[in-house]
Formats: C-alpha cells, sequence, structure tokens
C-alpha cells in the first residue's frame, strides 16, 4: 500500500513538475535552443569530415553553443520545479552570454538570452526581441558578401540603413522595458511606436505590430476591456513554435527587401566558370553550381520569388474564393446550387495536375504560374467561406441591418465577412507554405518559374545532377522549401489557436 501512494505521489510530483516547466518561456526556449544547436553541431561537424577548416571552426562554435545552453537549461529545470519556483538572478545573467551567438546565425540561443535576462516579459517586450533579432540577423548574413570578389554598388548603403535601423529597434526595446509595463504605455513612448510602424518599409513586421500594439493600447479608451486584435496576438506569442515560424517567414520577407540593396543579383544569374562546382567556403557558403553562379546568393533572391508567387497565388483564390462563398451562402438556393456545382467540377481536378495543364497551353512564365495555382485554390476559399457564412447569415446582428434597410452588399461585405474571416486567415496562412511547395515542385518540372530565375525549385534542380559528387548545391535549397512550408505550418498553427474563442 505505501509503495502504491509514493508512486502515486512521485508521478503526481511528475505531472506537476512538467506543468512549471511547460509554462516557462525560459525553460521552453532553453530547452529548443540546446537541441537545435546541438543537430547543427553534429551537422556541420559531418561537413567538416574532409578536414575543412571552415566548417570544423562553426561546427565548433555551435558545439560550445549547444553545451552551453544545455547547462543553463539544466539550472533553469532545477530553479522551475524547486521550491523557489522561479529562475534565479544569477541564472538570467547567463542569458548575456548566449546573444553574441547570434553573429553566428543561432538565432534560437539569442531569443533564449533575451527572455532569460527579463524576468517579467510583456508582449511588446517579445515583439521588441524579434523585431531587434530580424534586422540583426539582416545584417549578419549581408556581411558574409564582404568575402566575396565585389560588391553591389548599394551594399554600404544598405549595411548603413540597416545599421542605423538596428539601432533604432535597440533604442525602442530599451525604451520599451522603461515605459510599457503597465497596461496602459506610457504617453513618452508614442514617438518609438511611430518609428517602429515606420519599420514596415524595410519588411520587418514585428516592428510594424509592435508600434500598431502600443498605439493600440495608448488609444483604447475603456482600459478595462482589452483590445480583441491585440488578445489574438497575445496568444499567439504563447506558442514558441508559431514565433519561430513567424520569424522565419518574416526575416525571409525582409531579407527579401534588403537583397535589392546588398546583394549583387549578376552573382546569382551570371556565368563564371572558373569557380564552377567551388566547395562551400567564406566566399561562397553555399558552394557554386555548375554554371558557377552562388548558390546562396540564388537562395537569397529566390526566396523572393517564392514568397512573391506564394503569397499572391494564396490571396487571389482567397478573394474571389470568398466573394463566391459569401454570395453563394449569403442567398442560397439557386444561386448556392450553380456557384458550388461549378466549384465542385473545378475541384474534382487535382491542383497540380490543373496547374499543369493551363501552363502548358498559356506557356511557361511567372504570371501564368500564379494564375494557374490561384485558380485551383478558389474552391476551397469559397467552401470555407460559405460554410462561415451559413453560420452568421441568421444571427440578430444580420437581421437588424435587414430591418434597418441594409442593402445586401453592405450586409455581406459589413456585417457578414468580418465575423467569418478567423478560418480564413488560418487557411490563407498554411496555404501559402503549399503554395511555396507548388511552384517550387513546378520549377523543379522546368514548367514554372522561368529556368534563368534564381528560385529554390530551378536551384534544387540543377543541383539534382550532382547529388553524388557535389550534393550541396541540392541540399541547401531543399532544406530552405522545407524550412519555409514548416514555417508557414507552424505558424497557421499558433494562428488558428490564438484566433479559438474554446482557447481564450
Amino acid at each position: 500500500m505505501a509503495n502504491t501512494l509514493s508512486k502515486k505521489e512521485a508521478l503526481y510530483a511528475k505531472k506537476v513538475a512538467n506543468r512549471k516547466l511547460g509554462s516557462s518561456l525560459e525553460f521552453t526556449t532553453s530547452r529548443l535552443g540546446w537541441q537545435v544547436s546541438a543537430a547543427l553541431a553534429l551537422m556541420f561537424w559531418f561537413f567538416a569530415r574532409n578536414g575543412s577548416v571552415m566548417w570544423m571552426g562553426v561546427a565548433g562554435i555551435y558545439t560550445v553553443a549547444a553545451l552551453l545552453q544545455f547547462v543553463i537549461c539544466k539550472r533553469i529545470t532545477k530553479e522551475v520545479t524547486g521550491e523557489a519556483n522561479a529562475v534565479s538572478p544569477a541564472t538570467r545573467k547567463l542569458g548575456w552570454l548566449l546573444l553574441p551567438f547570434v553573429f553566428v546565425g543561432d538565432f534560437f540561443l539569442f531569443i533564449s538570452g533575451c527572455m532569460l535576462i527579463k524576468n517579467n516579459k510583456n508582449l511588446e517586450y517579445q515583439l521588441s526581441v524579434y523585431s531587434t533579432l530580424v534586422s540583426i540577423f539582416i545584417i549578419v548574413v549581408s556581411m558574409l558578401n564582404l568575402f566575396k570578389e565585389t560588391q553591389a554598388k548599394t551594399f554600404w548603403l544598405g549595411i548603413g540603413l540597416y545599421g542605423i535601423y538596428t539601432v533604432l529597434n535597440l533604442v525602442v526595446m530599451q525604451a520599451v522595458r522603461k515605459y510599457t509595463f503597465s497596461k496602459k504605455p506610457d504617453k513618452k513612448f508614442l514617438p518609438y511606436a511611430y518609428i517602429s510602424v515606420a519599420g514596415i518599409a524595410l519588411g520587418n513586421v514585428f516592428s510594424f505590430l509592435l508600434g500598431i500594439v502600443a498605439l493600440g493600447k495608448y488609444y483604447n479608451k475603456n482600459e478595462e476591456v482589452n483590445v480583441e486584435w491585440i488578445d489574438v496576438i497575445r496568444r499567439l506569442f504563447r506558442n514558441y513554435m508559431a514565433c519561430i515560424g513567424m520569424f522565419i517567414v518574416i526575416f525571409l520577407l525582409s531579407v527579401s527587401v534588403a537583397s535589392n540593396l546588398t546583394f549583387e543579383y549578376a552573382i546569382a544569374i551570371d556565368n563564371n566558370f572558373r569557380v564552377r562546382l567551388a566547395a562551400p567556403s567564406l566566399m561562397y557558403p553555399f558552394g557554386c553550381d555548375d554554371y558557377g553562379r552562388c548558390v546562396f546568393t540564388r537562395i537569397i533572391f529566390g526566396a523572393r520569388i517564392s514568397l512573391l508567387v506564394g503569397m499572391i497565388s494564396t490571396f487571389l483564390p482567397c478573394l474571389v474564393g470568398g466573394m463566391l462563398g459569401a454570395i453563394a451562402g449569403y442567398y442560397g438556393g439557386k444561386i448556392d446550387n450553380i456557384i458550388m456545382r461549378c466549384l465542385d467540377v473545378l475541384a474534382a481536378v487535382p491542383g497540380i495536375l490543373l496547374a499543369i495543364a493551363i501552363i502548358a497551353a498559356l506557356g511557361v512564365s511567372t504570371v501564368n504560374l500564379i494564375l494557374s495555382l490561384s485558380i485551383g485554390g478558389i474552391s476551397g476559399y469559397a467552401r470555407t467561406v460559405r460554410a462561415q457564412v451559413l453560420g452568421v447569415a441568421n444571427q440578430e446582428f444580420v437581421e437588424a441591418a435587414k430591418a434597418c434597410g441594409a442593402k445586401d452588399g453592405t450586409i455581406i461585405f459589413r456585417h457578414i465577412i468580418p465575423n467569418s474571416l478567423a478560418p480564413v486567415i488560418v487557411r490563407v496562412t498554411m496555404g501559402m507554405g503549399s503554395a511555396v511547395l507548388s511552384t517550387s515542385s513546378l520549377s523543379y518540372l522546368g514548367i514554372g518559374v522561368e529556368a534563368h530565375i534564381p528560385e529554390w525549385g530551378n536551384i534544387l534542380k540543377a543541383g539534382s545532377k550532382f547529388l553524388e559528387s557535389n550534393p550541396y548545391i541540392a541540399i541547401f535549397p531543399g532544406i530552405a522549401i522545407i524550412i519555409i512550408v514548416l514555417s508557414f505550418n507552424f505558424f497557421g498553427d499558433g494562428l488558428r489557436d490564438a484566433l479559438d474563442p474554446k482557447l481564450k
């Protein structure tokens, strides 16, 4: 009997400890930090098997990073599950040791360090951390061009611009720590909020969100009632994997903007047979393909095409399908039957097969690729919106609008659709990953983006011919595709949970 009780007590204590650790952001970030760092260290040691000094150096740094983060994670585990139930100030100071690893590309340790240093972490602080990380990471990636023979004419202009922007981000982060830890931000923070909003011009969505969250809180007239969309963002940032996915997507978006200044496009498209099939080095971090083009530079510019095609080919069917679904759900009857039966015919054809058929008929081009992917997605969005409209159309506020004499168009677009957006937003977010994957797949088959344009599918296709002799040419674009698809999926999962009213 005593043994049974002791086992139950031990099991209960373990559950309590796991619950404490699960609610600790410091533990969550540190655990993932050392795990990812260790995995990357093993990968780099594999690349260094031929005695490459560069890969051995990188692998050694990541090994040290993983060990340091592992030790910190163990300390956090002991303190959070102990009597204090909190991380000690001494352990928090160790977070400063993790910050420099961002300069070797380990953003997991930078995030972990920032979350460890600060005890009280509100939404604005987390947004400022990710915003600063994006700007620092862009500079780190861009500075790799210093090892090349030539740089873009606007390279130093871009570095200077993003350097100033990084300093502004650090200043804003300090202002966040000083002025935003009450329910309503201090009036002194308003200039910093407007500076943050301006960050959208550089593609930094985190900076933009920081600004509008602070402004939304400040101008909220009823302080006792939380702003709904701010609550959605706050719930989203409780999911660390969703934040990581969001960071990767926003970083690729930002680096696509920055590449116009800091990267030389000619290196990505011009032939240079002197460095044909060159191995990875500081000059060419991902090596060169069979035409002597820098694979790293091609992947950077390829992110622009992949994201652009993915976003447009997701928003277009969302717009068209959403309108058709809203009309079908609102009017019902014959209109509903006609619209949905036509869309059933469209849905009967596999999306990738439909895209191939359209491109075969219209020819290979980026515009035709977007068109082919968009047409195949219309029926899915129409069904999603129609299902939501059927549930909303009979609500009292819709009946009240009809009683007041509102026109059907006003009711649909002003009352029904805004209250049906949550599942559509989630579908759009997760659909972007599928669109990027479809874009790369069609380009790999030779019927997507034109062959001379840097796009991840094209780069992967070029590298597939050298899988035995020079596998890195195909490995790196393949990893890029996997990462962006996973990022959209993680972000979509987190957004779905944040928008779910049952999980508020």
